[in-house]
């Protein structure tokens, strides 16, 4: 099938490999549940079913059994490629192993059948690096979130040699087949969506150190704008993820945040002890159910107890209650005109994410509707260009230049136009507003 064909129709057949971990799964049950007939490949069968009945369980239906198919690399993967117009690869996040994968693939694969990778911020060009031509042109990356059963923002890849083609039917099964809010990204480290938003989450894993794990994660809480905690969502995300994505972000990116990538070195030696947040239930993250009580990282000593006993400032309870009224402007202004050090903290964060969310326009996405549209559809989080609007334009850039943070250009040219920068007209805005508690 020819790249002029599928600009007429969607892939007809789809193959997920790496289909047995969480992202295989979740990206063919979405494919699946698009009623596009997909086959779940493996190391084993046996693994391949596993993925397949996990994503019976994500969707909550056996329905979707008659639309997947099982099989190994060994014994299926040549005949699979072969008869597929989609191949999605989800192995293990490591350059070489997707390499690998690929070179195989490029043997079987029939002429213009698109190869996209789902990872979280690989170079797309060096995944296929030294692939035949037809390879190159037809592969990008199209990185769903998880769970992408529940989670609809997909972020399109495409590396310098990727054909625009390729890329316009890609976006157009995501979005009309599968139901994707659907932004396209430079290649560069982490993309859009990881990139901005482990900014957040490793700035807030630094200073937990100093102001404890139950604290940070009640100051940038739900009422910050975003669906679940910081450190709580580290948890959900894994360790193991979160290093291997700010260090890679460390070592490849060089831009204001840099320092923000430093991995904590309390995190490292927990990692090297087996600690790896919710995936590793015994041993924990910065939460730990012991039984039927949740305890509480101590980042100084590397253990755990029970909650502590929080004193929040009032401005936190404010903004809560304003939430559950749908005041959501006036929230902000309580965080903007709130005085005393746990204020300045929380502003410092969430104005770092507003900079840096709004600074990356012009190198890792186009616009700033793509920051905001990642980042909420995504990561569930407030964009932070709504952000900006609902603290006032001129008044964040204010902020900013008091904070001592960067003011992205485009902040300062939509203060000047007094044009507001989430341009979502039927979006709830209040979908990203929550009022309730932290962790």
């Amino acid at each position: 099938m020819r790249v002029n064909q599928l600009m007429r129709r969607h892939p007809q057949r789809a193959v997920v490999l790496g289909a047995n971990g969480a992202m295989g799964a979740g990206s063919g049950a979405v494919f699946a549940a698009a009623g596009v007939p997909t086959t779940f490949l493996a190391r084993t069968r046996d693994k391949a079913i596993a993925g397949r009945e996990r994503a019976e369980d994500m969707l909550k239906s056996t329905a979707v059994r008659a639309l997947i198919d099982v099989g190994s690399y060994d014994d299926d993967l040549a005949r699979a490629v072969a008869e597929a117009d989609l191949i999605l690869e989800a192995v293990a996040e490591d350059l070489d192993t997707k390499r690998a994968m690929f070179e195989k693939v490029d043997r079987h694969r029939k002429p213009d059948a698109i190869v996209a990778t789902v990872s979280s911020g690989l170079s797309i060009a060096a995944m296929c690096r030294d692939r035949s031509p037809g390879f190159g042109r037809s592969f990008l990356g199209m990185h769903l979130y998880n769970p992408p059963n529940v989670i609809v923002g997909c972020e399109l890849i495409a590396h310098p040699g990727t054909d625009p083609k390729v890329v316009a039917a890609a976006r157009r099964f995501l979005v009309e087949r599968c139901g994707r809010e659907v932004v396209e990204t430079s290649d560069t480290p982490a993309f859009a969506g990881n990139r901005v938003g482990f900014h957040v989450l490793n700035e807030v894993a630094q200073l937990a150190e100093e102001h404890g794990v139950a604290f940070m994660d009640a100051l940038i809480g739900p009422h910050t704008g975003r669906a679940m905690a910081p450190l709580q969502t580290i948890d959900f995300v894994g360790w193991d993820v979160h290093r291997a994505i700010v260090d890679n972000l460390h070592a490849t990116t060089a831009d204001e945040a840099r320092a923000a990538f430093v991995l904590p070195g309390y995190m490292a030696r927990l990692i090297a002890a087996g600690h790896l947040g919710a995936k590793t239930p015994d041993k924990g993250g910065f939460y730990r159910t012991q039984g039927k009580e949740r305890l509480v990282l101590d980042p100084k000593s590397g253990s755990y107890g029970p909650p502590p006993r929080l004193e929040l400032p009032p401005f936190v309870a404010r903004m809560r209650a304003l939430h559950r009224v749908g005041r959501y402007r006036d929230a902000l202004d309580v965080l903007a005109t709130a005085e005393g050090p746990e204020a300045d903290l929380a502003r410092r964060v969430v104005l770092g994410y507003v900079s840096y969310g709004l600074g990356r326009v012009g190198d890792v996405v186009r616009e700033p509707r793509d920051v905001d549209r990642i980042m909420g559809f995504g990561f569930n989080w407030a964009p932070p260009g709504l952000l900006a609007d609902f603290l006032g334009l001129k008044r964040t850039v204010t902020l900013l230049e008091v904070a001592r943070l960067p003011v992205p250009r485009v902040l300062v040219d939509a203060a000047e136009r007094r044009q507001p920068l989430f341009a979502e007209p039927h979006v709830d805005r209040g979908r990203f507003f929550f009022a309730g508690g932290a962790a």
